[in-house]
C-alpha cells in the first residue's frame, strides 16, 4: 500500500469521501491548439477506495491537471487511478496530447504539470517563470512493430531501418532486409511507412537515434518532435498519437511503424530486432531495456538522452519519460499533492510498469528523482525507500 511520509510532528488521519478520477486519454497532438478527441476512465463508482493519510493533510479536495506525452499514457492512467482509490482527496486529469502540446501547455501555465518524451531545453525552461522540474518517472523502448502475416521473428539491421524510414527502401523482399533474414519468406510487397502526424517526443527520440547512427539521416531528414517525412520516396501515411499509429498499423497490411513497446505489448502486434551498437539483433524485453539504462548515468540534472547505448544486450531504442514540474506552486495544497503524486509514481507506480510494457526505474535513479522533487513543499517529504 502507499504510504506518504509523515513530516510534520503531529498524525492526522481524516476520511475522505471518494472522488472519480477522469483521466483524459485522447489521440495525441503536437503543437497545434486544438482540443483532442479523449476518452474517460474512471474507477468504479461503488468502490469505497483505501483512505489514506497525509500528514500534513489535504484541507478538502485537490484536483491536478496534466497534459503531455501519449508514450506513457497508458502508465498514468493506471497511476492516477489507483493513487485516487488510496487518496479520494486527490484528483489527478490527464490529457495524452503529445510531448510537443505538453511542454506548450505546461509553458504557458495552463495545467499543473506537463509531460515530455523529451526533455526540455534550456531556451524552453528558460521561459518558464516558475522554476521547472524534469523528473523521470518510468522509461520504455520505442520499437518498431509490422503488419506481415506469417513473418515472425523480423530482424532488421541498422542499414535496413534507417533505409525503410528515409524511403530508400520501399519493398519487403529487398535484399538488405533480406539478408539478415535468410530463414523468413519475405513477401513481395511494397513498405507502408507509419509514423506520427503530430509534434511527438516519441519521433523526437527515435530521429535523434537515427540521426546518431546514420549521417545521411542526419543530413537529409535530421531530428525533432516534428521532421518532413520522405513521402516522395515510398507510402507514408501519419498517425496522431502513438494510439494512432498502432490503429494504421494494425488496418494496413505491409505497414511498419515506430511506437512504444507497451502499445504492441497491448495490441499484440509483432516488432522487430534490431541491429544494436554491438552489432547484435536484440528485441524490445524488459531485461534489454534495463540493460540500455544501466549502460547510461543520470546526471543531477537528470536529462539524459539516449541516443546508441553501449553493451552487447542493449536494445538501442530507450528513453526516459518526465514529469514536468513547476518549482514553486501559489496554492501549497497543490504543492503537497503534486509531492503525493510523485511519490506514488516513485514507489507502487514502478510495481505496475513492468506489466504494461514499462522499465521500472533503478533504485539510484527514483532516489535522485525524490531529491530533486522535494523542494515543491516545504511540508512534505518523498521516501522511496
Amino acid at each position: 500500500m502507499f504510504t506518504p511520509v509523515k513530516s510534520s510532528k503531529r498524525t492526522i488521519i481524516t476520511s475522505l469521501s471518494i472522488l472519480s478520477l477522469a483521466v483524459s486519454l485522447g489521440a495525441c497532438g503536437g503543437g497545434s491548439s486544438d482540443t483532442p478527441d479523449t476518452t474517460t476512465t474512471t474507477p468504479d463508482s461503488g468502490s469505497e477506495g483505501t483512505t489514506t493519510a497525509l500528514n500534513p493533510p489535504l484541507e478538502g479536495n485537490v484536483a491536478l491537471t496534466g497534459a503531455g506525452a501519449s508514450f506513457p499514457a497508458p502508465l498514468y492512467q493506471n497511476w492516477f487511478v489507483q493513487l485516487n482509490k488510496e487518496v479520494p482527496s486527490l484528483q489527478v486529469n490527464y490529457q495524452s496530447v503529445g510531448s510537443g502540446a505538453g511542454v506548450e501547455q505546461f509553458t504557458a501555465g495552463t495545467v499543473d504539470f506537463g509531460a515530455s518524451d523529451v526533455a526540455m531545453t534550456d531556451e524552453e525552461m528558460a521561459a518558464v517563470e516558475r522554476g521547472t522540474l524534469l523528473l523521470p518517472v518510468t522509461a520504455g523502448s520505442i520499437v518498431m512493430a509490422y503488419n506481415l502475416p506469417g513473418v515472425e521473428g523480423l530482424k532488421l539491421s541498422r542499414e535496413a531501418y534507417v533505409g525503410i524510414f528515409n524511403g530508400t527502401i520501399t519493398n519487403w523482399n529487398d535484399p538488405i532486409i533480406a539478408e539478415a533474414n535468410p530463414d523468413l519468406q519475405l513477401p513481395d510487397q511494397p513498405i507502408t511507412v507509419v509514423h506520427r502526424s503530430d509534434g511527438s517526443g516519441t519521433t523526437g527520440v527515435f530521429t535523434k537515434h537515427l540521426s546518431s547512427i546514420s549521417q545521411e539521416w542526419e543530413a537529409s531528414i535530421g531530428q525533432g518532435k516534428s521532421v518532413e517525412w520522405p513521402t516522395d520516396k515510398g507510402k507514408f501515411i501519419g498517425g496522431k498519437g502513438n494510439e494512432g499509429v498502432t490503429a494504421s498499423i494494425q488496418q494496413n497490411e505491409g505497414s511498419i511503424g515506430y511506437i512504444e513497446y507497451g502499445y504492441a505489448k497491448q495490441n499484440s502486434i509483432p516488432v522487430a530486432e534490431l541491429e544494436n551498437a554491438s552489432g547484435n539483433y536484440i528485441a524490445p524485453t524488459d531485461e534489454s531495456a534495463s540493460a540500455t539504462l544501466d549502460a547510461v548515468t543520470l546526471p543531477e540534472n537528470l536529462r539524459a538522452f539516449i541516443t546508441d547505448p553501449e553493451g552487447d544486450q542493449s536494445y538501442p531504442i530507450v528513453t526516459y519519460t518526465w514529469i514536468l514540474a513547476y518549482e514553486t506552486y501559489d496554492d501549497p495544497q497543490k504543492a503537497i499533492a503534486m509531492e503525493a503524486m510523485i511519490q506514488y509514481a516513485l514507489t507502487e507506480g514502478q510495481e505496475q510498469s513492468k506489466q504494461l510494457g514499462y522499465v521500472p526505474l533503478p533504485p539510484s535513479v527514483r532516489e535522485k528523482v525524490a531529491a530533486a522533487a522535494d523542494v515543491i513543499s516545504p511540508d512534505y517529504e518523498i521516501k522511496v525507500n
